[in-house]
């Protein structure tokens, strides 16, 4: 996924920058970076692999030497960024959260208008937060440069820009991502997150509409280019992505947790002597169950976090597998002779949830239900660079459906399969079951994750569990 964090201030802006990004820590593992400008020294940039050790210790140096009072950064799960930029419209620096399906496409437009080359990473792949720069090159203006990303980029792009006078920030076309402005004396800032300024002294001023372009300085912001009125956010920012303090369009991330336990409880029959959530994310679901249910709840493994903070780390598959085992250390009382229920944010290639079960039978659990809190993931997403799961079949749901469908199945098959009600659906959570060995499985349904959200259907992308972009509102479909 990947986060950023930008301020502009009177004074120096190293330490609110530093803090700020690193407060969006747990949406990636893989690079970190910040620059910052000075009038007397230009830009000054830093970027580290974060992957052995988190981005507070890559950068405190950093910190140390640099000197600004106008500053971007990011957490990234892909490309290294910040990236500075010498254009016809001037030096800035630029970071981004998105991604680009049309990346082909577009890179053959820029370089049929003049444009040059671009740097290879490793792969073979262009930097899209280059492509992206180069894009808003394409006009005679930053505001109308990156209101041409959004209008150009299928998948999602947010930007913060950064020149000596100020930040341009920009929230993507659908609003998938958020993008919130902060302010206190002295200081603007802009955050993914919105309670990474909270203690910085900052309050939340503004959150950015779909497709939105603001420009600040230390003292006030700008709206450039008025907000359009199609959203479509990522509802697994509320589910698994989002901290517990994160707010996302008034909606608290802790509380939508609670409220989806609670939606699960009252659908469910089973009596278990306890219910536990799979740590972090699982967790606050299983509180709102508990709640709902009146069983109690109780942590019958704990995760060891002194020298493994981060869940994404490493990048192979394996290692993250061994790693996410080798955290969740059991607590033998709570789990032997029990009858426990588990739940887990979700379900996508099953690996880690398969491991955690058998330990769990392993140390004398009578029975395992796991209570996935949202639906069977059907579709691979297509908007954001969600770490998790690289291709559809990545996904043990459908692993399931090929198995039982052969290759190629159509989008109608699929649409049957996603809907609750039909035996498909029945037939494939059986499945599931039987391989993970679970004692029973059920999901949480899209209607009630929706509802637990509580705000418009049509404003939520539930695209990997129904392969919508957005749902009906008025009769209207995205």
């Amino acid at each position: 996924m990947g986060g950023f964090f930008g301020v502009a201030s009177r004074e120096s802006c190293v330490f609110d920058l530093f803090f700020g990004i690193d407060y969006h820590s747990h949406l990636g593992t893989r690079r970190g970076g910040m620059v910052v400008y000075d009038k007397v020294k230009g830009f000054d940039r830093a970027i580290h692999n974060i992957e052995n050790s988190p981005f507070r210790t890559k950068f405190e140096s950093d910190v140390n030497s640099m000197e600004g009072n106008i500053g971007i950064g990011c957490i990234s799960d892909y490309e290294p960024q910040p990236l500075l930029i010498r254009s016809h419209l001037g030096n800035y620096a630029i970071t981004t959260v998105g991604k680009i399906n049309n990346s082909s496409e577009l890179i053959r437009e820029v370089f049929d208008n003049g444009h040059t080359h671009f740097m290879e990473m490793s792969g073979g792949e262009i930097n899209q937060t280059e492509l992206t720069a180069a894009l808003i090159n394409q006009r005679d203006s930053i505001a109308e440069g990156l209101k041409y990303v959004c209008e150009k980029v299928d998948g999602s792009m947010s930007v913060l820009l950064m020149t000596g006078e100020g930040i341009y920030a920009m929230r993507d076309r659908y609003g998938r991502t958020p993008v919130i402005i902060g302010e206190k004396e002295g200081a603007t800032c802009a955050a993914f997150e919105d309670f990474s300024f909270m203690h910085l002294g900052y309050s939340t001023k503004k959150e950015l509409g779909p497709g939105e372009v603001v420009f600040f300085t230390p003292d006030e912001f700008t709206t450039l280019v008025e907000p359009g009125n199609e959203m479509s956010i990522c509802t697994f920012l509320w589910v698994y992505y989002g901290y517990p303090t994160a707010t996302y369009e008034g909606v608290n991330v802790e509380e939508m947790r609670y409220r989806c336990g609670q939606y699960m409880a009252k659908r469910d029959s089973v009596k278990p002597d306890f219910v536990a959530g799979v740590p972090d994310s699982g967790t606050a679901h299983a509180i709102g169950y508990s709640n709902t249910a009146h069983i109690p709840f109780s942590r019958p493994f704990i995760k060891y976090t002194p020298t493994w903070p981060r869940s994404f780390m490493p990048q192979n598959q394996q290692k993250r597998d061994l790693i996410a085992k080798m955290k969740l250390i059991p607590v033998e009382p709570l789990i032997k002779d029990k009858s426990l229920l588990l739940i887990d944010d979700s379900i996508v290639r099953g690996t880690q949830l398969r491991e955690t079960t058998e330990f769990l039978f392993e140390s004398g659990a009578k029975e395992v239900h796991i209570r996935p809190a949202c639906p069977p993931l059907i579709y691979g997403c297509k908007y954001l660079n969600f770490s998790r799961s690289r291709s559809d079949m990545d996904l043990i749901t459908r692993r399931v459906i090929e198995e039982r469908e052969g290759e190629n199945v159509s989008e109608e098959v699929l649409q049957d399969y996603a809907d609750t009600e039909s035996t498909n659906y029945s037939e494939m959570v059986d499945s599931i079951c039987k391989k993970m060995k679970f004692t029973s499985l059920s999901f949480n349904r899209l209607d009630d994750m929706i509802k637990a959200v509580g705000i418009e259907p049509c404003k939520l992308c539930t695209y990997c569990w129904n392969g919508k972009d957005g749902n009906c509102c008025n009769g209207k479909k995205k």
